[in-house]
């Protein structure tokens, strides 16, 4: 569909087709394995990160591929449609690991921490969320404590996205728990050489079966001062900001697994007869199919809107909060509208393993839930909206 709001350019136009044939092509075969198997795909997250997809917003001086934000989201878009898992690990890398070191990372910490993972040699991770904290992140029970040229952490984080296979992990700490969320301070950690750190359990996921999600454990781990991110104290700040860029992310993960969904829905619907007439034809599936494209067009203007919202800010230094929100909050209850959808056009068929349906329906779930509910994404656009920031 040709979009008269936001024109492509041929730029970008090449760089949504790359992402295409590559997912189409190295991806589609091999999702259902991996979903089966709950394995992490390290050939595929490889190459894409050969192929520049690990770090397209990081400059080309920092190991990345140095395009805008709407680049990331196209590309972002057609990996998902593909496989939500491979998207996921991608999203996290570039908004939530990247972002953070490009406003708040030292020019040393750019070139050490940075660089491996934009150029695809490195994953990184992001560590906010415990078992007792995740919205509510003043509530953390992990600490981390000065000792001279070191800072001491302790505790347990969870749902850390690439955890195990990560090589470098942002993780959110307290410093000075009497300040809560003002108390917090980020550090990088090397998940290679850090004596006392280590990964907790695999956790069972419903969806997104493939991307490597774990606890981290922290027994008296000597992190060196030099790798605090940021100010100390200034970690929940980072964290919000972080999670703006990472909600783009996600919705646009939500778009690809809607678009994968209706697609696979819209075929069905030609295909298959019921009652001597293509099931298309009947008003209740037409009726379905007509809501889930609107629904999926309007997410993709929010998502382009917020993407260049995001542009805009790096030139004006304003925040992008709302428009991440609202595109998260509509996109991720798109996709699991959709999918829903989808289940229900295809039948018996859509609850069967013989077609990736299922896996859409479970890999959309979690669209609504990680960085920041669709509670939150409500509060946060409410409170805007009031004026009560």
């Amino acid at each position: 569909m040709s979009n008269i709001l936001f024109p492509l350019s041929e730029e970008h136009e090449m760089i949504r087709q790359t992402a295409r044939d590559f997912a189409q092509e190295k991806i589609v075969p091999i999702a259902a394995e991996f979903d089966e198997s709950g394995e992490f795909p390290h050939e595929t997250i490889k190459k894409m990160g050969e192929m520049g997809f690990m770090g397209i917003e990081v400059p080309e001086e920092y190991g990345g591929a140095g395009m805008d934000t709407l680049s990331y989201v196209l590309a972002l878009e057609e990996i998902c449609k593909a496989d939500a898992a491979h998207g996921v690990v991608m999203s996290v890398n570039n908004s939530l690991y990247a972002y953070g070191f490009l406003h708040f990372g030292t020019e040393e910490q750019k070139q050490k921490y940075l660089r491996p993972v934009a150029s695809g040699k490195a994953i990184g991770a992001y560590s906010l969320t415990e078992p007792m904290s995740g919205s509510d992140a003043g509530t953390m029970r992990s600490r981390a404590v000065r000792d001279e040229d070191f800072y001491i952490l302790n505790g347990r984080k969870s749902w850390v996205t690439s955890g195990p296979v990560a090589t470098y992990i942002v993780v959110f700490m307290m410093t000075e728990p009497e300040k809560k969320h003002k108390g917090i301070t980020a550090f990088i950690v090397d998940a290679k050489n850090t004596p006392g750190f280590s990964c907790g359990k695999k956790e069972p996921k419903l969806g997104i079966r493939a991307s490597a999600t774990s606890e981290l454990l922290f027994e008296n781990a000597r992190i060196p001062a030099e790798n605090r991110l940021g100010a100390e104290g200034e970690g929940f700040k980072i964290a919000m900001t972080v999670l703006d860029a990472g909600r783009i992310g996600i919705a646009s993960q939500a778009l690809g697994i809607a678009e994968a969904a209706y697609e696979a829905s819209i075929a069905y619907a030609r295909e298959r007869e019921a009652f001597g007439q293509k099931i298309g034809e009947f008003q209740g599936i037409s009726f379905k199919l007509a809501d889930m494209k609107t629904r999926i067009e309007a997410s993709r203007l929010l998502i382009y809107n917020a993407a260049l919202a995001k542009e805009r800010a790096k030139k004006t230094g304003e925040r992008f909060s709302l428009e991440a929100a609202m595109a998260k909050l509509f996109a991720s209850e798109t996709a699991m509208f959709v999918t829903h959808a989808a289940v229900q056009i295809h039948g018996s068929m859509g609850y069967s393993k013989e077609l990736p349906v299922e896996r859409y329906f479970r890999d959309a779930k979690i669209t609504e839930i990680y960085e920041g509910t669709s509670e939150i994404q409500r509060l946060v656009i409410s409170r805007m909206e009031l004026g009560l920031r």
